[in-house]
């Protein structure tokens, strides 16, 4: 007759240790924002200013995709 194994799950401590959610909110805002300041560079095509919005963009959906998830909550608040 088989045993039946259990598998606990290991984190290591830093992983159960909350992040700042605000800081790194702040950080992507800006980091848009940056993304978007090289939009007026020196660029030859328009790839470059496509790949400059698209990651914008995809850090403010993220963003407001998180919110969204906390709001209903599917996400917690603590972290």
């Amino acid at each position: 007759m088989a045993a039946e194994e259990h598998h606990e799950e290991v984190y290591a401590p830093d992983q159960l240790k909350p992040g700042n959610r605000k800081r790194a909110t702040k950080g992507a805002i800006i980091s848009a924002v940056v993304l978007l300041m090289f939009f007026w560079g020196n660029q030859q095509g328009n790839t470059e200013k496509v790949w400059l919005v698209v990651l914008a963009v995809g850090l403010i959906v993220v963003l407001v995709g998180d919110a969204v998830l906390r709001k209903i909550g599917l996400r917690p608040n603590d972290q």
